[in-house]
């Protein structure tokens, strides 16, 4: 598998992974497959323009997963930047995608902040371990931060100070 930053010619086979994200773990981000699903084309190629998205591909070229990275926008925020968007195909899983997206975002990142934050769910265990084990620490809680389906998620904030 290779992992590389994708670009707005992408946006096609990054909006498909996208939206199965948001089909298979809907607890596991912010915005509801609805919301994504009616978005043009041209707003996923704008995405992928505005952040550092980087995507894992199979042998012949297919995307088995997706990290984003994002500078704050705010003057006095500039130092910290954010990972959103995590997320490996089931059948992609345990072959270290999600560490090697996580080198490739945080390796850039190091060139444009000193600090990355990230949301997580509390009952996502191996996402919290991952993040962890990279290097993330949490710093907050958020109780009911998201409702899906009528039930409320924890989501556990985090961070890792760069050097």
């Amino acid at each position: 598998m290779a992992v590389r930053r994708l670009a707005p010619r992408d946006a096609d086979a990054y909006r498909a992974l996208r939206l199965e994200a948001l089909r298979v773990v809907p607890s596991a981000f912010g915005r509801a497959l609805a919301e994504e699903a009616a978005k043009p084309l041209s707003w996923f190629g704008e995405t992928l323009a505005r952040a550092a998205v980087f995507g894992a591909e199979d042998a012949a070229g297919g995307l088995m997963g997706v990290l984003a990275f994002q500078r704050d926008s705010m003057l006095k925020r500039a130092h910290i930047g954010h990972l959103w968007g995590m997320y490996v195909r089931h059948a992609a899983r345990g072959q270290g995608l999600g560490v090697a997206l996580l080198a490739a975002a945080i390796a850039h990142a190091c060139t444009e902040v000193s600090v990355v934050q990230l949301l997580v769910g509390e009952a996502n265990q191996a996402a919290r371990g991952l993040y962890e084990r990279v290097g993330f620490s949490v710093y907050g809680r958020e109780a009911a931060s998201l409702r899906v389906d009528g039930v409320d998620a924890v989501t556990l904030l985090m961070a890792m100070t760069l050097d």
